[in-house]
């Protein structure tokens, strides 16, 4: 019983990970894109609705999660004025939906084989 609390603790853990490196990768968009009012509260309604794209699509299938996650991405850019074409839009978030998904999957794997479970 106690290895299911450990791995149900980490799992969450893992997701709140990948919100944080989610609403991290955007706010450097922002960042690098010039917006400099509100990048902070403007990264965490980007990252939210990427995040929200994400789950949905993890859900539906995995390969979802890489059409959804960009697609709100892009959505939501399309709301803050971020003077990127659509076809860049769309590939940063392809971008950032890929690095941070990697990143806690290499992370969650080793925790996982850490932990004795796979």
């Amino acid at each position: 019983m106690l290895y299911r609390i450990v791995t149900l603790i980490g799992g969450l853990v893992f997701v709140a990970a990948l919100f944080a490196l989610v609403w991290f990768f955007c706010k450097k968009f922002l960042e690098r894109h010039g917006v400099t009012d509100q990048t902070s509260d403007r990264a965490t309604v980007l990252a939210t609705w990427t995040f929200a794209g994400v789950a949905i699509g993890l859900v539906f299938a995995v390969v979802g999660a890489f059409i959804l996650g960009p697609w709100a991405f892009y959505r939501t850019l399309r709301g803050h004025g971020v003077d990127v074409s659509d076809g860049a839009a769309v590939w940063w978030g392809f971008g950032i939906v890929v690095v941070s998904l990697g990143i806690t999957a290499a992370g969650f794997f080793g925790f996982l084989m850490l932990v004795g479970a796979y």
